[in-house]
């Protein structure tokens, strides 16, 4: 759930019609996306001073005009753009007037966005680069060998076609992993390796570890694998080995997930010293460890990675995503050789195979050395935004790595993060709070991440940054008034 809650004025229109009409202004400014989860009824009846059966007819009210959608036992959500990428319209009702609107929610402070000018520092996505032109051009290639064409159409083996895992060991060795292609499995993206290795190698009941703060992927599999999910104190540098000793004597646990180079959210990357002292403790506790590579495919020269040192308990998981093209939907995982027949059951029993026809553009990339392209042209492009963040934030302490394409910006008092999140979108910029990304039921610091590739320009990220930066200045003062 994010920050934003309706303020209901004075009017003579049933409350329920005034919060679903303060919903819908909110969906449509895009103050509200995709996913996100509105808060639960008892909250905002609190809130608002309503009841909950208000509250439920205002969300039924969205419902059946198709803006959210109820999930049982889990809460409500905004619903996904219709096929053409258009947001769904009332069905039960025209859409209100912008006069109505205003009678039903409270107007924000002097210089807010209109809606439709959200400017996206929330999503961690590749700048820009020359991926699309590369597509068409190697689609062509494609269209003109009628013989792969059809061999491409047709099953391939769980864990891809040969060739394709062959371009997969040259993508990981980027990264400091060399070994043989038979233990290279190809996946639809990082996200789904990492489904199928839980899968592999945990079951229902079992204890696996995170850090403190990770990548919210994971949050979400967990639960769905109802596995016990326990995050690992960090620091400044990431994962603190004395702390995950300590885990592993009271929990048993069978597993740890860690982004140890270029962590997401906070930046950090783990020395050669800690690396090899987390490699002692997993041997110790004979602890499997799931290492996220992703991110580090946007270094020159990675860290060795954790796995390097556990040959027979790291697994490694990467992607194009970040650094290429996050729709191509094409990643790789490394594993043990005990392992890789158990992960290759699980991607039979889940997809049967990854699309031989994306792994194909993806290895054809990779070998041809064009992905070195597109990851130096991303490598600039990232550069370049550096530059414009430490121009405009150049009055605020805010941790990173050059090769990172995001920022971690600690909130000074008196701010809070659901409140620094709701002036932000009042000011028509978004940011994800640091309770996005908290494993467990752990408090969260208040700090933001500022992603430099939502903002499709450098104009764009320019504008959201001094939006941001005056947000800062102002202070939270305003959001206390009646």
């Amino acid at each position: 759930m994010n920050g934003w809650m309706p303020t209901l004025s004075r009017s003579s229109e049933p409350k329920y019609r005034a919060i679903a009409q303060a919903y819908s202004q909110a969906i449509h400014g895009g103050q509200m996306l995709p996913g996100e989860k509105l808060p639960a009824h008892r909250l905002l009846a609190k809130k608002l001073n309503v009841t909950t059966g208000t509250v439920s007819r205002a969300y039924a009210e969205l419902e059946r005009g198709g803006l959210v959608v109820a999930r049982v036992g889990d809460g409500t959500y905004v619903a996904e753009p219709d096929a053409d990428g258009a947001r769904i319209q009332d069905r039960t009702r025209p859409a209100p007037e912008s006069s109505e609107r205003a009678a039903a929610i409270t107007p924000g402070a002097p210089g807010v966005h209109a809606p439709g000018r959200l400017i996206d520092l929330g999503q961690n996505v590749p700048m820009p680069t020359d991926e699309a032109f590369l597509l068409t051009q190697t689609l062509r290639e494609l269209a003109a060998d009628e013989q792969l064409a059809g061999e491409l159409l047709l099953y391939q083996p769980e864990g891809g076609r040969r060739s394709h895992r062959e371009a997969g060991a040259r993508w990981l060795a980027r990264m400091g992993c060399t070994v043989a292609a038979e233990r290279v499995l190809v996946t639809q993206g990082a996200q789904h390796g990492l489904a199928c290795v839980l899968r592999a190698v945990l079951r229902p009941g079992d204890t696996i570890f995170a850090e403190a703060l990770s990548y919210p992927g994971i949050v979400a599999l967990a639960r769905q694998l109802r596995l016990n999910l326990v995050g690992i104190e960090i620091d400044e540098e990431g994962i603190v080995p004395a702390a995950l000793e300590r885990a592993c004597g009271l929990l048993a646990p069978r597993a740890l997930f860690c982004v140890p180079t270029l962590h997401n959210p906070t930046t950090a990357t783990l020395s050669e010293a800690r690396r090899t002292m987390i490699a002692e403790i997993a041997v110790r506790h004979h602890l499997v460890v799931i290492e996220d590579l992703v991110p580090a495919a946007l270094l020159d020269a990675p860290p060795t990675p954790l796995a390097a040192r556990l040959p027979e308990h790291g697994i490694v998981i990467s992607s194009l995503s970040k650094a290429v093209a996050p729709g191509l939907r094409i990643g790789y995982v490394q594993a043990p050789q005990d392992w890789v027949g158990k992960i290759l059951a699980v991607i039979r029993s889940d997809c049967w195979m990854t699309s031989p026809l994306a792994a194909e553009i993806a290895a054809r990339w990779i070998v041809d050395g064009e992905v070195d392209r597109l990851v130096a042209q991303q490598r600039a492009q990232v550069d370049a935004r550096h530059a414009i963040a430490a121009e405009v934030l150049a009055d605020w302490t805010y941790r990173t790595d050059p090769a990172s394409p995001h920022l971690w910006l600690p909130l000074a008092e008196p701010w809070r993060a659901a409140e620094f999140s709701a002036a932000l979108r009042q000011a028509g910029v978004l940011a994800k709070t640091a309770d996005s990304f908290v494993i467990g039921r752990g408090s969260a610091p208040h700090a933001v991440r500022l992603s430099l590739g939502g903002a499709r320009s450098h104009e764009a990220l320019r504008e959201g940054l001094e939006l941001l930066a005056r947000t800062l200045r102002n202070g939270p003062e305003g959001l206390y008034s009646a």
